[in-house]
Order: C-alpha cells, then sequence, then structure tokens
C-alpha cells in the first residue's frame, strides 16, 4: 500500500481551503499514484476564531447521505482517483458542540470510518500560549479502527499521539497503519513531533502516518504557528518519508513484510499479554 500524506498550509477561508487541498491531492496522485492520501487535522479551517470554525462546521450524514462541501468534496476524489480518502479531520458540528472529527473513505467513495478526538488540547505552550480546544468542541468515546484492501487502519488525531495506552489498543485491535493528522504548534512540533510519532511506531510495530499543517495562520489578532513535517514512519521506527516546510506532500510504501519481520522478531504484543498485571 502506498500512502501520501499531504501537508497544508490552511487558514479561515473554508472554500480557499478545498481548493488548496484538492491541487495537492491531485498533484500527489499524478505524481506517485498513492493507495491512500491523508489530508491534516482541520483542514478546512484553522484561525480565525470560534466564528470561522462554526462556519466551517458541517453536519455529518447518515449512511447514504449527502454531507457538505469538504465531506462530498472527499468522497468525488475518492471516487474520480480510485483511492481511498482518509480525511484527516474536519470540523463537525454537534447537537451541543463541535467535533474534531476524521472520516475515512474507500475508493468507491463509500464511508468506512468516522472517529472523534479523544484527548483534546487544553494546555499552556512553552512561549506562554493557552489552548483550550474543550471550550470548543467535545471528547469522543470510541476507539476506531477499519479496513482498506485488507489492511487494517487505526485511527487518532494530533494530541492523541501523547497517550500510548490508545495505540496500544490500536494495535490489539489488528491495526497495522496508524493515521495521525495533525496541527502540531511549532514551538513543541520542533522538539517533541518527530520523537513521539517514532516511538508510537517502536511501541506499537505499526506505520504511522502523520499528515499535518505548516505555517502561520491568525487567531484573534495573534499569528500562530503550526509545525509541518508530515512524515511516514515504519514499524522500527525509521523515518521513510517526509516533507520539508512549505506545502506539499511525502509519499511511501508500506511493506507488509517489514511490519511482519518487525513483529515475529520482537513480538510486543505477546510479551505485553502475557506480563499484564494489574497495579
Amino acid at each position: 500500500m502506498r500512502v501520501s500524506v499531504i501537508q497544508m498550509n490552511q487558514g479561515s477561508e473554508k472554500q480557499a481551503n478545498l481548493d488548496q487541498a484538492r491541487r495537492l491531492i491531485e498533484a500527489a496522485v499524478a505524481s506517485d499514484r498513492p493507495d491512500i492520501v491523508s489530508l491534516p487535522e482541520t483542514w478546512t479551517n484553522l484561525g480565525g476564531g470560534r466564528e470561522s470554525r462554526e462556519a466551517a462546521a458541517e453536519v455529518l450524514p447518515e449512511p447514504g447521505g449527502t454531507g457538505g462541501a469538504a465531506y462530498e468534496m472527499m468522497r468525488e476524489i475518492a471516487i474520480g482517483a480510485g483511492i481511498a480518502v482518509h480525511g484527516g479531520s474536519i470540523i463537525e458540528k454537534g447537537p451541543e458542540k463541535l467535533f474534531n472529527t476524521t472520516v475515512v473513505f474507500d475508493a468507491t467513495g463509500t464511508e468506512i470510518a468516522r472517529y472523534r478526538k479523544i484527548h483534546l488540547f487544553d494546555i499552556t505552550g512553552p512561549d506562554g500560549t493557552g489552548y483550550r480546544e474543550s471550550a470548543l468542541y467535545g471528547a469522543g468515546d470510541q476507539i476506531v479502527t477499519c479496513q482498506v484492501g485488507g489492511v487494517t487502519l487505526g485511527l487518532t488525531i494530533c494530541y492523541d499521539m501523547r497517550f500510548g495506552e490508545l495505540y496500544a489498543t490500536l494495535r490489539e485491535r489488528g491495526a497495522e497503519v496508524i493515521f495521525v493528522p495533525s496541527n502540531f504548534t511549532l514551538q513543541t512540533g520542533k522538539d517533541h513531533w518527530e520523537a513521539l510519532l517514532r516511538a508510537r511506531a517502536i511501541e506499537t510495530q505499526c506505520w504511522i502516518a502523520a499528515a499535518a499543517s505548516w505555517g502561520s495562520y491568525e487567531e484573534r489578532g495573534a499569528t500562530r504557528s503550526v509545525y509541518g513535517h508530515s512524515l511516514v514512519a515504519d514499524p522500527w521506527g525509521h523515518v521513510v518519508a517526509k516533507a520539508s516546510d512549505g506545502k506539499g506532500w511525502a509519499t511511501a510504501r508500506m511493506d507488509r513484510a517489514i511490519t511482519t519481520r518487525v513483529r515475529r522478531d520482537m513480538p510486543i504484543l505477546e510479551h505485553r499479554a502475557a506480563r499484564r498485571v494489574t497495579l
């Protein structure tokens, strides 16, 4: 399976973000012929405050129904290119709060998975900047996997990567590839981004596919920056593809023979089950 992780520099204008995503996906498909493409976290909106997030939000349809502009664009791309589309995350309009939600389409344009971000980003950054994702978003409560081409995919979003128990559970549920679409801050990204993703790959013996946003955006009159460096890591923890600064993508072939060999020679899952204790 070949995966392309798309790196965007999105802003607060939804239609401009949709246009940018389409151009990048079409270029990646023409150049690298991936089986699946992955978009960053909240690729339809970054910045602008509460109003722009609510304006970008979409009510996700029941199975077989018609969705909003981003939902239908992803479905159209999947059908037109004959590939699976991992929709990074978009802003879902809930009954009371918004949700940070991943949607996955197979090559027929059928939605095969939906995941709401479990761990919300309520932190104070190294420079004192506060982030309170829970002020707008509700937290998901379901761990989600799906299958594309016989390969089991695990779904996570950004801050989830700091919670290894989620990734261990995805491995136990059969994940071979774990997606981590992100808007990782510049200050934390330069120190933690690659280290955390490699750690999640090593401990789960899964491929990690992390599409990220890059560059600067405006948030309530202040300029904020996100790290980018979208990457794919193999089950041994090697970074096998990585995007540079700027908009673009990175593509890697995820070889199941590597997964099989790593898991055979170091049977972590079996050891974890055999040594599990109650603390």
